[in-house]
């Protein structure tokens, strides 16, 4: 049950889970723009194990990294957190399928997050096929153990909620027994993704459960979040109003907060404004760039000339440069073409340089050999 000193769930408009999409800028700019929580990317139990907790004084971050072997190369950051913005705010979610390893995963994060959620609603193979997501579904005592080891050993003595992301079983009586189960460990707060498992996206979410699974939450005083396309903040409110559904139940939001994570706002910001201040945040936290072009890839609309510019860069300052011949209504100041394709050009005169420089280096050192066995034999 939630403790009074806990993150309140209820009411709560917050930001999905989501792989790739899920990381720190995209959070930070979702919280700006008035998301109430943001849910981490999933991460499974065993990565977050190998994790070694370090503070970053230079971005006033605590990031959560796996060392190199041998430590030449530089360490793989797996999580990281912006207390300044996301204290209070921010849900960790993991992907497990083992009491044991559920628990010292959430062990390791428990004290710089503020709830530790079990995804068991991911219907991708890469959950699913070693028991994980929604393959739980099927395994409910393994759930109810999960949620149980992580209740009583980080929950309680943490003062931190536990909570549980599900999708629909295949039917309405499957699926409120399973509630039952699930509210009966103690969790804090249950996430219904309103699909079941082989549905996709595409698919109108079957919202009609709602109301017999909210009558359970309530009875046994846990917080109930909606989730499956929901748009924006307006559109949570009619979902409510149409389903008579009191306003202590919450929406989650994925798919578009994953297009433009401004929705949260009663006036989200046009994909130009809202690029302008992603790109500053990724720039400002250090984000990887096969991650902040992911999300530009999602952020700009397919037909615009920039989804191609973006896509072109290789470098942050080039993905900054681009972001500069944006106009303020999303016309182009000056087409980048040019200086992408220059840019490529250096890096094609760079890399001839340095094999050229290997290429040297091999001779010298084939000379060398050769003048060394010549003195020898001499």
């Amino acid at each position: 049950m939630g403790y009074s000193s806990m993150v309140i769930y209820a009411g709560k408009l917050v930001l999905a889970p989501m792989v790739r999409a899920g990381e720190l800028p995209t959070r930070l700019l979702a919280l700006q723009h008035g998301a109430d929580l943001v849910w981490s990317p999933e991460i499974i139990d065993k990565k977050l194990i190998q994790c070694e907790r370090q503070i970053n004084e230079t971005l006033k971050t605590v990031d959560f990294v796996i060392p190199s072997p041998g430590g030449n190369k530089p360490p793989t950051l797996v999580f990281r957190t912006y207390p300044a913005a996301e204290k209070g705010k921010v849900i960790f979610q993991i992907g497990t399928a083992t009491p044991s390893l559920a628990l010292e995963a959430a062990l390791k994060v428990i004290k710089d997050v503020d709830g530790i959620d079990v995804n068991a609603g991911c219907p991708k193979h890469f959950s699913v096929h070693s028991g994980m997501g929604a393959a739980l579904l099927q395994t409910p005592e393994k759930l109810c153990s999960i949620l149980k080891e992580l209740v009583t050993k980080v929950g309680e003595p943490y003062k931190k909620p536990i909570s549980v992301k599900i999708r629909l079983l295949e039917d309405e009586e499957k699926t409120l027994k399973l509630v039952e189960r699930l509210c009966s460990t103690g969790i804090s707060n249950l996430t219904v993704h309103c699909r079941t498992t082989p549905m996709r996206n595409r698919e109108a979410p079957i919202r009609d459960y709602i109301p017999g699974i909210y009558r359970i939450c309530q009875r046994m005083k846990v917080s109930l979040i909606m989730n499956g396309a929901v748009r924006d903040r307006s559109h949570f409110r009619g979902l409510r109003e149409q389903l008579i559904l009191p306003e202590d139940i919450g929406g989650m939001m994925a798919d578009c907060a994953e297009n433009n994570p401004t929705v949260f706002s009663d006036s989200p910001l046009p994909w130009y404004d809202t690029c302008r201040q992603y790109i500053k945040i990724a720039n400002d936290f250090d984000n990887h760039l096969g991650n902040t072009k992911y999300m530009l890839s999602r952020l700009v609309p397919g037909k615009s000339k920039f989804f191609q510019f973006f896509a072109r860069c290789k470098t942050m300052q080039e993905v900054q440069f681009v972001i500069d011949q944006l106009g303020p209504t999303g016309e182009m100041l000056k087409d980048p073409s040019s200086y992408l394709d220059n840019c490529r050009e250096q890096e094609k005169l760079l890399k001839r340089k340095a094999s050229d420089l290997k290429s040297q280096q091999k001779q010298q050192e084939k000379k060398r050999k050769l003048q060394e066995n010549s003195a020898e034999t001499q």
